[in-house]
């Protein structure tokens, strides 16, 4: 996302103290938002800062860490919310380019000659990938902007067109970018071969054994390994198209692409141009209080220097820009010094490593298990009695590392051994943490903040994960942490007195995962079966049709029958969406928003014979309002007639499958969208969920079916589809995150099927999916587990159970008009078939619409009012006209 907001004359501060920011990145965007937070705290103060970020990038502040996300498919990758930049205080200026510091002006000038005053000056410029100086090095491209990685993506899918094959790409350098790139071109379809000079991967994280266990994993991902290597030449033909490289055995390889990650260059130049002082390994020096050798002149980043070297990983930054805010609001903030842990998830395969992993001190102890079959190595460094943890690597099976890693530096609860796989033994609890250990390192919010704010020490008492992650910060950046979180939430809860509750209501005491299971492997098929064995009481409107659902999804038999009519909301009992003045919507289901010019009279014509409001949705439907409940059965038997299903808007099920016209139209779709959102819709259709769930087909990368707003998203690449879950709209909007990609269709119907029946089971009554994935443990790497990996062994068991849902389905209306009985329900009075006279609708834009209270007692001029379906036809041309009885206007 690009922003540019106008900056306020350099010359005119009106008291306010001018702050310029030079670099856009994670770290600008920090300081920025907590010289804000401050500001806003003070009071008084927010109008007496004038902040200005300057970026050489368009975009917006972005996260960095996730730029690998983009590889698979285009990403938002904003930090924040963007109307931050549009504040009175804070200014964005993207696109533009600092080219001097006068640090005794205090001054900088910007590429277009602009001169800008400063009271202070924070340098956030950041890093630059380094290219070494061999013959051909610049034709490689490298990986760290947005620009970069898209590149990538249509760079590697341009070779492949032009050779016929999979594009051969080289990833020179092993280390966590290198492998992140390596990990996300092979995803793209490449052949991926990773080249670096030391003997095994990630040498500045890992030691020897933890190198070696993780190049075995990584060879088992396919990506081939050239290690103990450097090149010297990158072979490039009269054309400029890159052939391969040279090794410095002699060997060549072929190569189509070169990508460098060998390793980042602070962006110094402008600092030392100035005068400041440069760290022998560049970088600006700082002390503790991130300041520079020049009067306010602070750095903050991978440009900062701190004890010789320069650190680019997003805790460091984040400490560092509060400090500076801390010190520019009259604080005594001090660096604490760099956390260097490093948690890293390519394509499945865990790496995390943290504190003195290498054992440098001389009375470590390390405690090592390792098994190279499964290319699983961990280690505990603890001091010489065996009792303080100094240090840890985890490869394979990083699991221990939430529990290590806050306390380190502190006596080990218990023995090393135990935190290690072999020991078999569950991990000891991390939840009782001292207050002052740290929860969050990318954020440095500690326990003691996140207890304080459960317990409402300084506010309202804080009890769902969602709201505490938004006043803590805890969990927001890199997300590893969110387990960990949700644990402490629980546990601090439940110390206070209030149940941690997975109760379904006051009549049922387990939750609803556990009732759907147990309604599943006992069998039972009625509401007061499950009653008498799980629940209290006649029931209430939480439990009846939640019990409802859960037979719905397990039978797919009809959904009023067998005493569960009773069980429905209102909505699901008239088969159709009550609205506001007491009328009911009519969504005829339209697979994939396709529909013939014959079905499109007919739904014409029944709008018109029945005087309804006709609007088309946001899902690519038809939506009629303002039908009588009397009515219903009317209108559906001609809708059924002409081949209709219900469209289910009533229910918690499958809403609708959004798509474009894919290949079959578009110049740039390279899949028939429109068929495979045909074919999901027609298999989904009428299946009951703990919420309504929505797909999406977009046929290109251009994403025209907003598919990654969607529960389901699928967007065609040149290789099959990318499968995306967990996005939806509504109060708390989410983007959906990529599943799997490049998949053939059976694959792809095979995972959906397996997340939506996983997800039917297993979620909370009224969770969508955006918080159920979240809200697992393990959260969506869990869920690709489940569904792609197959990782609890109920794959199968969840393929069938949507088979006999889709064998099995019966459109709901369909079956209600065959039966006499079953049509009962649609009299508006039990003793009378009269119309209800209090549905009153007035015209309005041609259309019908509910009548307002002013417009009921006669003391609005806005026209008649008429009972609402109530018609009378008119022939013209000989054609039937329905004309409003009340108004006579066509």
């Amino acid at each position: 996302m690009t922003l540019n907001t106008p900056l306020p004359n350099s010359s005119e501060s009106d008291g306010a103290r001018r702050v310029i920011v030079i670099g856009g990145g994670p770290a600008a965007h920090r300081f920025a938002e907590a010289m804000v937070a401050r500001a806003e705290a003070d009071g008084e103060s927010a109008r007496r800062v004038d902040i200005t970020v300057i970026g050489e990038e368009v975009h917006l502040p972005y996260d960095r860490v996730s730029l690998s996300h983009r590889l698979a498919g285009p990403e938002d990758l904003t930090l924040g919310d963007p109307a931050f930049w549009q504040s009175e205080t804070v200014h964005y200026r993207g696109g533009s380019r600092v080219t001097a510091v006068d640090p005794a002006a205090r001054t900088i000038t910007l590429d277009n000659g602009e001169a800008m005053v400063y009271d202070d000056l924070v340098f956030a410029t950041g890093s630059s990938a380094f290219v070494p100086p061999v013959p051909g090095g610049d034709r490689g491209v490298v990986y760290r902007t947005i620009e970069d990685v898209d590149f990538l993506v249509s760079e590697t899918a341009r070779l492949k067109t032009k050779f016929g094959r999979p594009a051969n790409v080289t990833v020179i350098g092993g280390g966590l970018l290198g492998l992140e790139a390596a990990g996300g071109v092979q995803r793209l379809g490449a052949n991926t071969t990773i080249v670096d000079g030391a003997t095994w991967l990630m040498p500045t994280q890992l030691d020897q054994g933890a190198g070696m266990a993780l190049g075995r994993l990584i060879d088992g991902q396919g990506i081939r390994l050239e290690l103990g290597h450097r090149p010297t030449e990158i072979l490039v033909a009269e054309t400029g198209q890159v052939l391969g490289l040279t090794l410095d055995d002699g060997r060549q390889l072929n190569a189509d692409l070169i990508v460098w990650s060998i390793g980042i260059r602070a962006r110094d130049e402008l600092a030392r141009a100035a005068g400041l002082e440069i760290g022998p390994r560049g970088g600006i020096v700082i002390g503790d209080d991130c300041s520079s050798s020049a009067p306010g002149i602070w750095a903050i980043g991978e440009v900062a220097s701190v004890g010789g070297q320069c650190i680019g990983l997003v805790a460091p930054a984040n400490a560092m820009a509060e400090v500076v805010a801390d010190r520019l609001n009259g604080g005594h903030a001090l660096f604490p010094g760099i956390d260097d842990a490093t948690k890293l998830k390519l394509s499945g395969v865990e790496v995390a490593s943290f504190g003195d992993a290498f054992g440098t001190s001389d009375s470590a102890l390390e405690v090592v298990y390792a098994d190279p079959a499964r290319g699983l190595y961990q280690k505990v460094v603890v001091s010489s009695d065996a009792k303080t943890l100094l240090g840890g690597i985890f490869v394979g099976d990083a699991s221990p590392f939430l529990s290590l890693r806050p306390l380190l530096g502190r006596e080990l609860p218990a023995e090393p051994g135990a935190y290690l796989s072999a020991s078999g033994a569950e991990l000891p609890s991390s939840s009782d943490m001292p207050d002052d250990a740290q929860l969050c390192s990318c954020n440095n919010v500690s326990f003691g903040t996140v207890r304080a704010a459960i317990h409402g020490d300084h506010g309202d008492p804080v009890t769902e994960l969602g709201a505490l992650k938004a006043c803590t910060r805890a969990g927001t950046q890199c997300g590893s942490c969110v387990p960990l979180l949700k644990k402490v939430l629980e546990t601090e809860l439940t110390k206070a007195g209030i149940a941690v509750s997975h109760a379904l209501c006051e009549h049922i005491s387990i939750s609803r995962s556990e009732l759907f299971e147990s309604v599943r492997v006992l069998q039972l098929t009625t509401f007061d079966q499950i009653m008498e064995r799980f629940g209290t009481g006649l029931g209430c409107d939480v439990c009846k049709p939640t019990i409802a659902s859960i037979l719905a999804s397990q039978s797919s038999s009809y959904i009023l029958d067998a005493g569960r009519g009773g069980l429905q909301d209102t909505n699901d009992r008239a088969l159709a969406n009550m609205q506001k003045d007491g009328s009911y919507s009519v969504v005829p289901r339209i697979p994939g928003g396709e529909i013939t010019p014959e079905k499109l009279i007919v739904i014409g014509q029944v709008a018109a014979e029945f005087n309804l409001y006709t609007k088309i949705t946001g899902g690519q439907r038809i939506a009629l309002f303002g039908a009588r409940l009397d009515q219903l059965p009317d209108i559906w038997r001609v809708l059924v007639d002409a081949g209709f299903e219900s469209g289910q808007a009533y229910g918690k099920s499958l809403r609708t499958s959004k798509s474009c016209v894919g290949s079959a139209w578009c110049r740039f779709g390279v899949q028939d969208s429109a068929a495979m959102a045909i074919q999901l819709e027609n298999r989904y259709r009428g299946l009951r969920s703990p919420h309504k769930f929505k797909l999406g087909v977009s046929g290109c990368a251009r994403e025209c079916a907003e598919a990654r707003s969607k529960d389901i998203g699928v967007i065609a690449t040149e290789l099959g589809w990318n499968l995306y879950v967990g996005g939806n709209g509504g109060f708390q909007p989410a983007h959906a995150v990529l599943l799997a990609q490049d998949l053939d269709a059976e694959t792809l119907v095979k995972y959906i099927d397996r997340y939506l029946m996983y997800y039917i089971r297993t979620a909370d009554r009224l969770q969508r999916t955006a918080r159920w994935q979240e809200d697992l443990e393990g959260g969506i790497d869990h869920v690709r587990d489940v569904v792609v990996n197959d990782s609890l062994g109920i794959a199968a068991d969840l393929e069938a159970a949507m088979a006999t849902h889709v064998d099995v389905f019966e459109d709901e209306w369909a079956a209600t008009l065959a039966d006499p009985e079953r049509l009962r329900r649609f009299r508006p009075f039990v003793n009378a078939d009269t119309p209800d006279p209090s549905l009153l609708q007035v015209i309005e834009r041609g259309q019908p619409r509910p009548a307002r209270p002013e417009e009921r007692d006669g003391t609005s001029a806005a026209g008649p009012v008429h009972l609402a379906g109530l018609t009378i036809p008119v022939r013209r041309d000989g054609i039937d006209i329905p004309v409003s009885s009340a108004t006579g206007a066509e």
